[in-house]
Protein backbone atom coordinates (compact mmCIF):
# COMPACT_ATOMS: atom_id res chain seq x y z
CA UNK A 1 0.00 0.00 0.00
CA UNK A 2 1.64 3.27 -1.07
CA UNK A 3 0.67 6.64 -2.43
CA UNK A 4 1.92 5.86 -5.93
CA UNK A 5 -1.10 3.73 -6.69
CA UNK A 6 -3.71 5.43 -8.86
CA UNK A 7 -7.24 5.84 -7.48
CA UNK A 8 -9.77 3.48 -9.01
CA UNK A 9 -13.45 3.60 -9.89
CA UNK A 10 -15.70 0.61 -9.24
CA UNK A 11 -17.23 -1.15 -12.27
CA UNK A 12 -20.16 -3.32 -11.29
CA UNK A 13 -21.79 -5.71 -13.85
CA UNK A 14 -25.59 -5.83 -13.57
CA UNK A 15 -28.12 -8.06 -15.26
CA UNK A 16 -30.97 -6.56 -17.27
CA UNK A 17 -34.05 -8.01 -19.00
CA UNK A 18 -33.22 -10.34 -21.86
CA UNK A 19 -30.15 -11.79 -20.19
CA UNK A 20 -27.80 -9.03 -21.36
CA UNK A 21 -25.35 -7.40 -18.99
CA UNK A 22 -24.51 -3.75 -18.56
CA UNK A 23 -21.76 -2.12 -16.56
CA UNK A 24 -22.56 0.36 -13.81
CA UNK A 25 -19.81 2.95 -13.31
CA UNK A 26 -19.44 4.51 -9.88
CA UNK A 27 -19.00 8.28 -10.06
CA UNK A 28 -17.15 8.27 -6.73
CA UNK A 29 -13.40 8.15 -7.11
CA UNK A 30 -11.92 6.05 -4.33
CA UNK A 31 -8.94 7.65 -2.62
CA UNK A 32 -6.18 5.83 -0.81
CA UNK A 33 -4.77 7.38 2.34
CA UNK A 34 -1.53 9.25 1.74
CA UNK A 35 1.37 8.55 4.07
CA UNK A 36 3.89 11.36 3.44
CA UNK A 37 7.47 10.36 4.11
CA UNK A 38 9.60 12.60 6.34
CA UNK A 39 12.31 14.53 4.53
CA UNK A 40 15.16 16.83 5.50
CA UNK A 41 16.70 19.65 3.54
CA UNK A 42 16.83 23.38 2.92
CA UNK A 43 13.20 23.86 1.97
CA UNK A 44 11.98 21.65 4.81
CA UNK A 45 13.86 23.89 7.24
CA UNK A 46 12.27 26.96 5.64
CA UNK A 47 8.84 25.34 5.91
CA UNK A 48 9.30 24.61 9.60
CA UNK A 49 10.61 28.13 10.17
CA UNK A 50 7.35 29.44 8.73
CA UNK A 51 5.41 27.05 10.97
CA UNK A 52 7.13 28.48 14.04
CA UNK A 53 6.78 32.11 12.94
CA UNK A 54 3.10 31.90 12.04
CA UNK A 55 2.14 29.99 15.18
CA UNK A 56 4.13 32.23 17.53
CA UNK A 57 2.23 35.17 16.05
CA UNK A 58 -1.17 33.45 16.10
CA UNK A 59 -0.96 31.96 19.60
CA UNK A 60 1.04 34.79 21.16
CA UNK A 61 -0.62 37.93 19.80
CA UNK A 62 -3.82 37.72 21.92
CA UNK A 63 -1.72 37.62 25.10
CA UNK A 64 0.22 40.76 24.18
CA UNK A 65 -0.90 43.85 26.10
CA UNK A 66 -1.01 47.44 24.91
CA UNK A 67 -1.39 49.83 27.83
CA UNK A 68 -4.23 48.47 29.94
CA UNK A 69 -5.86 46.31 27.25
CA UNK A 70 -5.25 43.50 24.80
CA UNK A 71 -3.06 44.68 21.91
CA UNK A 72 -5.21 43.10 19.17
CA UNK A 73 -8.89 42.74 19.95
CA UNK A 74 -11.94 42.82 17.69
CA UNK A 75 -14.61 43.69 20.24
CA UNK A 76 -17.81 43.00 18.33
CA UNK A 77 -20.03 43.70 21.34
CA UNK A 78 -18.66 47.22 21.78
CA UNK A 79 -18.21 47.59 18.00
CA UNK A 80 -14.59 48.65 18.38
CA UNK A 81 -11.48 47.07 16.86
CA UNK A 82 -8.16 47.54 18.63
CA UNK A 83 -4.96 47.01 16.66
CA UNK A 84 -2.10 48.11 18.91
CA UNK A 85 -2.46 51.92 19.11
CA UNK A 86 -5.17 52.09 16.45
CA UNK A 87 -8.86 52.09 17.37
CA UNK A 88 -11.34 51.49 14.54
CA UNK A 89 -15.12 51.74 14.46
CA UNK A 90 -17.64 50.15 12.06
CA UNK A 91 -17.57 53.47 10.19
CA UNK A 92 -13.94 52.67 9.32
CA UNK A 93 -15.04 49.73 7.15
CA UNK A 94 -13.29 51.41 4.21
CA UNK A 95 -9.94 50.44 5.77
CA UNK A 96 -10.95 46.79 5.87
CA UNK A 97 -11.97 47.05 2.21
CA UNK A 98 -8.58 48.57 1.38
CA UNK A 99 -6.80 45.79 3.28
CA UNK A 100 -8.73 43.13 1.36
CA UNK A 101 -7.87 44.81 -1.95
CA UNK A 102 -4.20 44.92 -0.97
CA UNK A 103 -4.29 41.24 0.06
CA UNK A 104 -5.84 40.25 -3.27
CA UNK A 105 -3.32 42.27 -5.29
CA UNK A 106 -0.44 40.89 -3.23
CA UNK A 107 -1.72 37.35 -3.90
CA UNK A 108 -1.90 38.04 -7.64
CA UNK A 109 1.61 39.54 -7.64
CA UNK A 110 3.19 36.81 -5.53
CA UNK A 111 1.49 34.05 -7.52
CA UNK A 112 2.56 35.53 -10.87
CA UNK A 113 6.18 35.65 -9.66
CA UNK A 114 6.58 32.66 -7.34
CA UNK A 115 3.57 30.41 -7.87
CA UNK A 116 1.85 28.70 -4.93
CA UNK A 117 4.56 29.14 -2.32
CA UNK A 118 1.97 30.72 -0.01
CA UNK A 119 0.24 27.33 -0.07
CA UNK A 120 3.46 25.44 0.55
CA UNK A 121 4.82 27.51 3.40
CA UNK A 122 2.28 29.77 5.11
CA UNK A 123 -1.29 28.62 4.37
CA UNK A 124 -3.00 27.58 7.65
CA UNK A 125 -4.07 24.29 6.06
CA UNK A 126 -0.44 23.45 5.22
CA UNK A 127 0.90 24.68 8.55
CA UNK A 128 -1.53 22.68 10.68
CA UNK A 129 -1.17 19.61 8.48
CA UNK A 130 2.59 19.75 9.10
CA UNK A 131 2.02 20.01 12.85
CA UNK A 132 -0.53 17.18 12.88
CA UNK A 133 1.78 14.98 10.79
CA UNK A 134 4.59 15.65 13.25
CA UNK A 135 2.32 14.60 16.15
CA UNK A 136 1.33 11.51 14.15
CA UNK A 137 4.98 10.60 13.61
CA UNK A 138 5.65 11.23 17.31
CA UNK A 139 2.98 8.73 18.40
CA UNK A 140 2.88 6.19 15.54
CA UNK A 141 6.37 6.35 14.03
CA UNK A 142 7.66 7.12 10.56
CA UNK A 143 5.93 6.32 7.26
CA UNK A 144 6.78 2.60 7.17
CA UNK A 145 5.78 2.19 10.83
CA UNK A 146 2.44 3.91 10.21
CA UNK A 147 1.77 1.67 7.20
CA UNK A 148 2.47 -1.44 9.28
CA UNK A 149 0.39 -0.16 12.20
CA UNK A 150 -2.67 0.56 10.04
CA UNK A 151 -2.39 -2.84 8.34
CA UNK A 152 -2.09 -4.73 11.63
CA UNK A 153 -5.09 -6.01 13.64
CA UNK A 154 -6.29 -4.07 16.66
CA UNK A 155 -4.12 -4.58 19.72
CA UNK A 156 -3.34 -2.79 22.98
CA UNK A 157 -0.28 -1.17 21.42
CA UNK A 158 -2.22 0.02 18.37
CA UNK A 159 -5.08 1.34 20.51
CA UNK A 160 -2.67 3.22 22.80
CA UNK A 161 -0.84 4.83 19.88
CA UNK A 162 -4.05 5.79 18.09
CA UNK A 163 -5.61 7.16 21.29
CA UNK A 164 -2.47 9.18 22.10
CA UNK A 165 -2.49 10.70 18.63
CA UNK A 166 -6.17 11.61 18.83
CA UNK A 167 -5.70 13.16 22.29
CA UNK A 168 -2.84 15.36 21.05
CA UNK A 169 -4.77 16.32 17.92
CA UNK A 170 -7.88 17.28 19.88
CA UNK A 171 -5.90 19.20 22.50
CA UNK A 172 -4.11 21.28 19.85
CA UNK A 173 -7.33 21.81 17.89
CA UNK A 174 -9.27 23.05 20.93
CA UNK A 175 -6.40 25.33 21.94
CA UNK A 176 -6.47 26.72 18.40
CA UNK A 177 -10.23 27.34 18.65
CA UNK A 178 -9.77 28.99 22.06
CA UNK A 179 -7.05 31.26 20.67
CA UNK A 180 -9.20 32.19 17.68
CA UNK A 181 -12.08 33.29 19.93
CA UNK A 182 -9.51 35.16 22.05
CA UNK A 183 -9.20 37.69 19.24
CA UNK A 184 -12.88 38.62 19.73
CA UNK A 185 -13.26 38.20 23.49
CA UNK A 186 -10.48 39.34 25.87
CA UNK A 187 -8.49 36.14 26.13
CA UNK A 188 -7.76 36.39 29.86
CA UNK A 189 -11.47 36.74 30.62
CA UNK A 190 -12.17 33.92 28.17
CA UNK A 191 -9.62 31.71 29.94
CA UNK A 192 -11.28 32.28 33.33
CA UNK A 193 -14.71 31.56 31.80
CA UNK A 194 -13.36 28.42 30.12
CA UNK A 195 -11.87 27.04 33.34
CA UNK A 196 -15.01 27.83 35.32
CA UNK A 197 -17.31 26.51 32.55
CA UNK A 198 -18.91 29.94 32.32
CA UNK A 199 -18.43 30.72 28.63
CA UNK A 200 -21.35 32.20 26.75
CA UNK A 201 -23.18 30.16 24.09
CA UNK A 202 -21.57 31.92 21.12
CA UNK A 203 -18.08 31.70 22.59
CA UNK A 204 -18.60 27.99 23.30
CA UNK A 205 -19.91 27.40 19.78
CA UNK A 206 -16.99 29.10 18.05
CA UNK A 207 -14.29 27.52 20.26
CA UNK A 208 -15.56 24.04 19.43
CA UNK A 209 -16.51 24.83 15.82
CA UNK A 210 -13.10 26.26 14.93
CA UNK A 211 -11.35 23.58 16.97
CA UNK A 212 -13.20 20.73 15.29
CA UNK A 213 -12.67 22.34 11.87
CA UNK A 214 -8.92 22.36 12.56
CA UNK A 215 -9.07 18.77 13.81
CA UNK A 216 -10.95 17.55 10.75
CA UNK A 217 -9.09 19.53 8.11
CA UNK A 218 -5.54 18.94 9.35
CA UNK A 219 -6.03 15.48 10.83
CA UNK A 220 -8.22 13.74 8.27
CA UNK A 221 -9.02 15.75 5.15
CA UNK A 222 -5.51 17.14 4.62
CA UNK A 223 -4.74 17.15 0.90
CA UNK A 224 -8.46 16.83 0.05
CA UNK A 225 -8.93 20.44 1.23
CA UNK A 226 -6.20 21.64 -1.12
CA UNK A 227 -7.37 19.54 -4.07
CA UNK A 228 -11.13 19.88 -3.87
CA UNK A 229 -12.21 22.58 -1.41
CA UNK A 230 -9.70 25.40 -1.92
CA UNK A 231 -10.57 27.54 -4.98
CA UNK A 232 -6.97 28.73 -5.32
CA UNK A 233 -5.93 25.49 -7.01
CA UNK A 234 -8.67 25.93 -9.59
CA UNK A 235 -8.01 29.49 -10.68
CA UNK A 236 -4.21 29.42 -10.39
CA UNK A 237 -4.01 28.86 -14.16
CA UNK A 238 -5.39 32.36 -14.66
CA UNK A 239 -2.48 33.79 -12.63
CA UNK A 240 0.30 31.50 -13.89
CA UNK A 241 2.28 31.98 -17.08
CA UNK A 242 5.37 30.29 -18.48
CA UNK A 243 7.63 32.61 -16.46
CA UNK A 244 6.02 31.78 -13.09
CA UNK A 245 8.32 30.01 -10.64
CA UNK A 246 7.09 26.46 -10.05
CA UNK A 247 8.47 23.11 -8.92
CA UNK A 248 9.74 21.51 -12.13
CA UNK A 249 11.22 18.19 -13.13
CA UNK A 250 14.00 18.44 -15.73
CA UNK A 251 12.73 15.79 -18.12
CA UNK A 252 15.58 16.23 -20.60
CA UNK A 253 18.11 15.42 -17.91
CA UNK A 254 16.12 12.79 -16.00
CA UNK A 255 14.73 10.61 -18.79
CA UNK A 256 14.85 7.77 -19.50
CA UNK A 257 14.68 6.93 -15.83
CA UNK A 258 15.82 3.66 -14.34
CA UNK A 259 17.61 2.04 -11.42
CA UNK A 260 21.37 1.52 -11.39
CA UNK A 261 24.23 1.15 -8.94
CA UNK A 262 26.06 4.15 -7.60
CA UNK A 263 29.19 3.26 -9.58
CA UNK A 264 27.40 2.71 -12.91
CA UNK A 265 27.87 5.18 -15.75
CA UNK A 266 24.40 6.47 -16.77
CA UNK A 267 25.61 7.26 -20.30
CA UNK A 268 26.76 3.69 -20.80
CA UNK A 269 23.39 2.42 -19.59
CA UNK A 270 21.57 5.02 -21.74
CA UNK A 271 19.58 6.31 -18.77
CA UNK A 272 19.00 9.77 -17.33
CA UNK A 273 19.72 11.06 -13.85
CA UNK A 274 16.39 9.88 -12.38
CA UNK A 275 16.92 6.55 -10.61
CA UNK A 276 13.14 6.00 -10.29
CA UNK A 277 13.31 5.71 -6.50
CA UNK A 278 9.82 7.34 -6.18
CA UNK A 279 10.96 9.27 -3.10
CA UNK A 280 9.63 12.45 -4.71
CA UNK A 281 6.17 10.83 -4.72
CA UNK A 282 6.46 9.38 -1.22
CA UNK A 283 7.24 12.77 0.38
CA UNK A 284 4.52 14.66 -1.51
CA UNK A 285 1.71 15.75 0.86
CA UNK A 286 -0.82 15.67 -2.00
CA UNK A 287 0.38 12.36 -3.44
CA UNK A 288 1.28 13.51 -6.97
CA UNK A 289 4.19 12.52 -9.20
CA UNK A 290 5.99 15.75 -10.10
CA UNK A 291 7.69 13.93 -12.97
CA UNK A 292 4.38 14.10 -14.88
CA UNK A 293 4.68 17.88 -15.15
CA UNK A 294 2.80 20.82 -13.63
CA UNK A 295 -0.38 19.70 -11.84
CA UNK A 296 -2.98 21.77 -10.05
CA UNK A 297 -2.55 19.65 -6.89
CA UNK A 298 1.06 20.82 -6.46
CA UNK A 299 1.33 23.31 -3.57
CA UNK A 300 5.01 24.19 -4.21
CA UNK A 301 6.16 22.92 -0.81
CA UNK A 302 9.43 21.67 -2.39
CA UNK A 303 9.49 18.45 -0.35
CA UNK A 304 10.25 16.59 -3.59
CA UNK A 305 13.21 18.92 -4.24
CA UNK A 306 14.75 18.07 -0.87
CA UNK A 307 14.17 14.35 -1.43
CA UNK A 308 15.61 14.38 -4.95
CA UNK A 309 18.64 16.47 -3.94
CA UNK A 310 19.39 13.91 -1.21
CA UNK A 311 19.36 11.11 -3.80
CA UNK A 312 21.50 13.14 -6.23
CA UNK A 313 24.06 13.68 -3.48
CA UNK A 314 24.21 9.95 -2.78
CA UNK A 315 24.64 9.17 -6.48
CA UNK A 316 27.25 11.96 -6.90
CA UNK A 317 25.05 13.64 -9.52
CA UNK A 318 24.53 17.41 -9.70
CA UNK A 319 21.54 18.71 -7.75
CA UNK A 320 18.56 20.29 -9.45
CA UNK A 321 16.89 17.41 -11.26
CA UNK A 322 13.77 18.69 -9.49
CA UNK A 323 14.04 22.38 -8.71
CA UNK A 324 12.29 25.71 -8.56
CA UNK A 325 12.29 27.07 -12.11
CA UNK A 326 9.92 28.23 -14.85
CA UNK A 327 8.60 26.45 -17.90
CA UNK A 328 10.47 28.83 -20.21
CA UNK A 329 13.71 28.45 -18.25
CA UNK A 330 13.60 24.65 -18.40
CA UNK A 331 12.64 24.57 -22.07
CA UNK A 332 15.30 27.06 -23.14
CA UNK A 333 18.04 26.15 -20.68
CA UNK A 334 18.19 29.54 -18.97
CA UNK A 335 20.51 30.26 -16.10
CA UNK A 336 19.73 32.26 -12.98
CA UNK A 337 20.46 35.62 -14.65
CA UNK A 338 17.90 35.08 -17.43
CA UNK A 339 15.43 33.75 -14.89
CA UNK A 340 15.71 36.90 -12.75
CA UNK A 341 15.38 39.19 -15.76
CA UNK A 342 12.04 37.63 -16.66
CA UNK A 343 10.69 38.48 -13.22
CA UNK A 344 10.30 42.15 -14.25
CA UNK A 345 7.82 41.45 -17.05
CA UNK A 346 4.84 43.73 -17.84
CA UNK A 347 2.32 41.69 -15.89
CA UNK A 348 4.41 41.81 -12.72
CA UNK A 349 5.16 45.52 -13.14
CA UNK A 350 1.45 46.28 -13.49
CA UNK A 351 0.57 44.34 -10.34
CA UNK A 352 3.42 46.04 -8.46
CA UNK A 353 2.37 49.53 -9.54
CA UNK A 354 -1.29 49.05 -8.61
CA UNK A 355 -0.38 47.40 -5.30
CA UNK A 356 2.02 50.26 -4.48
CA UNK A 357 -0.59 52.92 -5.23
CA UNK A 358 -3.32 51.25 -3.18
CA UNK A 359 -0.95 50.57 -0.27
CA UNK A 360 0.35 54.15 -0.28
CA UNK A 361 -3.24 55.43 -0.34
CA UNK A 362 -4.26 53.28 2.63
CA UNK A 363 -1.19 54.23 4.66
CA UNK A 364 -1.68 57.94 3.90
CA UNK A 365 -5.35 57.71 4.84
CA UNK A 366 -4.52 56.08 8.17
CA UNK A 367 -1.79 58.64 8.86
CA UNK A 368 -4.10 61.58 8.13
CA UNK A 369 -7.10 60.04 9.89
CA UNK A 370 -8.75 62.35 12.41
CA UNK A 371 -8.89 60.59 15.80
CA UNK A 372 -12.56 61.41 16.34
CA UNK A 373 -15.75 61.26 14.29
CA UNK A 374 -18.93 63.31 14.35
CA UNK A 375 -22.41 62.58 13.04
CA UNK A 376 -24.95 65.42 12.86
CA UNK A 377 -28.65 64.51 12.81
CA UNK A 378 -31.52 67.01 12.74
CA UNK A 379 -34.29 66.63 15.30
CA UNK A 380 -37.20 65.45 13.17
CA UNK A 381 -39.78 66.04 15.89
CA UNK A 382 -39.38 69.80 15.53
CA UNK A 383 -38.14 71.20 12.22
CA UNK A 384 -38.11 74.85 13.42
CA UNK A 385 -39.75 76.83 16.20
CA UNK A 386 -40.01 80.35 17.59
CA UNK A 387 -38.50 80.80 21.04
CA UNK A 388 -38.37 83.68 23.49
CA UNK A 389 -36.77 86.80 22.15
CA UNK A 390 -38.34 86.28 18.72
CA UNK A 391 -35.60 83.90 17.56
CA UNK A 392 -35.89 80.88 15.27
CA UNK A 393 -34.49 77.70 16.78
CA UNK A 394 -33.44 74.43 15.18
CA UNK A 395 -32.48 71.33 17.20
CA UNK A 396 -29.68 68.91 16.27
CA UNK A 397 -28.26 65.73 17.70
CA UNK A 398 -24.45 65.42 17.55
CA UNK A 399 -22.84 62.01 18.08
CA UNK A 400 -19.13 62.35 18.87
CA UNK A 401 -16.91 59.25 18.79
CA UNK A 402 -13.53 59.45 20.51
CA UNK A 403 -11.15 57.11 18.65
CA UNK A 404 -8.26 57.77 21.03
CA UNK A 405 -7.49 56.09 24.33
CA UNK A 406 -7.46 59.33 26.29
CA UNK A 407 -10.24 61.55 27.64
CA UNK A 408 -10.99 64.26 25.07
CA UNK A 409 -12.72 67.63 25.45
CA UNK A 410 -14.52 69.04 22.43
CA UNK A 411 -15.75 72.56 21.68
CA UNK A 412 -18.68 72.96 19.30
CA UNK A 413 -19.38 76.07 17.23
CA UNK A 414 -21.60 76.81 14.22
CA UNK A 415 -21.46 79.28 11.35
CA UNK A 416 -22.91 79.88 7.93
CA UNK A 417 -25.59 82.52 8.65
CA UNK A 418 -25.22 86.02 10.12
CA UNK A 419 -26.22 86.07 13.78
CA UNK A 420 -26.29 82.26 14.11
CA UNK A 421 -25.50 81.24 17.71
CA UNK A 422 -25.65 78.23 19.97
CA UNK A 423 -28.61 78.19 22.32
CA UNK A 424 -27.11 75.40 24.42
CA UNK A 425 -23.76 74.44 25.86
CA UNK A 426 -20.97 73.97 23.33
CA UNK A 427 -18.62 71.77 25.36
CA UNK A 428 -18.50 68.00 25.51
CA UNK A 429 -16.22 65.51 27.29
CA UNK A 430 -15.93 61.97 25.91
CA UNK A 431 -14.21 59.06 27.65
CA UNK A 432 -11.51 57.02 25.87
CA UNK A 433 -12.78 54.96 22.90
CA UNK A 434 -16.33 55.94 23.76
CA UNK A 435 -19.18 57.58 21.88
CA UNK A 436 -21.42 60.26 23.36
CA UNK A 437 -24.39 62.19 22.07
CA UNK A 438 -25.19 65.85 22.68
CA UNK A 439 -28.33 67.82 21.86
CA UNK A 440 -27.41 71.18 20.35
CA UNK A 441 -29.80 74.07 19.61
CA UNK A 442 -29.02 76.81 17.11
CA UNK A 443 -30.82 80.16 17.21
CA UNK A 444 -31.15 82.84 14.55
CA UNK A 445 -32.79 86.32 14.72
CA UNK A 446 -36.26 86.20 13.13
CA UNK A 447 -35.26 88.42 10.21
CA UNK A 448 -31.80 86.90 9.94
CA UNK A 449 -32.50 84.87 6.80
CA UNK A 450 -35.15 84.39 4.14
CA UNK A 451 -37.62 81.51 4.54
CA UNK A 452 -36.32 78.17 3.34
CA UNK A 453 -33.36 75.85 3.88
CA UNK A 454 -29.91 77.35 4.42
CA UNK A 455 -26.58 75.47 4.61
CA UNK A 456 -24.69 75.78 7.88
CA UNK A 457 -21.53 74.21 9.28
CA UNK A 458 -20.73 72.71 12.65
CA UNK A 459 -17.10 72.93 13.71
CA UNK A 460 -15.97 70.48 16.37
CA UNK A 461 -12.51 71.05 17.85
CA UNK A 462 -10.62 68.60 20.07
CA UNK A 463 -9.06 70.89 22.67
CA UNK A 464 -6.43 68.33 23.70
CA UNK A 465 -5.05 67.85 20.18
CA UNK A 466 -6.25 71.02 18.37
CA UNK A 467 -7.70 68.89 15.56
CA UNK A 468 -10.98 69.94 13.94
CA UNK A 469 -13.81 68.43 11.96
CA UNK A 470 -16.36 70.41 9.97
CA UNK A 471 -19.79 68.85 9.34
CA UNK A 472 -22.42 70.31 7.04
CA UNK A 473 -26.13 70.54 7.88
CA UNK A 474 -29.08 72.84 7.13
CA UNK A 475 -31.00 75.48 9.09
CA UNK A 476 -34.71 75.78 8.33
CA UNK A 477 -36.47 79.15 8.43
CA UNK A 478 -40.30 78.79 8.39
CA UNK A 479 -42.44 80.85 6.05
Amino acid sequence: MNNTEAPTRKIIPIAVAGGAEQELFSLYQAQKKIYPRSVAGLFTRWRWAMVFITQIVFYGLPWLEWGQRQAVLFDLGARRFYIFGLVLYPQDFIYLSGLLVISALALFLFTAVAGRQWCGYACPQTVYTEIFLWLEKLTEGDRSARLRLDASPMSANKLARKASKQFLWLSLALWTGFTFVGYFTPIKELGISFISAGMGPWETFWVFFYGLATYGNAGFMREQVCKYMCPYARFQSAMFDKDTLIVTYDEARGEPRGGRSKKADPKALNVGSCVDCTLCVQVCPTGIDIRKGLQYECISCAACIDACDTVMDKMNYPRGLIRYSTQNAVAQGWGRAELLRRVMRPRVLMYTAVLGIVTAGLVASLALRTPFKVDVIRDRASLARIVSGGKIENVYRLQVMNATENVQNYRITANGLPGLALGSQGMLTVAPTESRGLTVTLQLPYEGAAPGSHPIYFEIEALNTAERITEKSVFLVPR
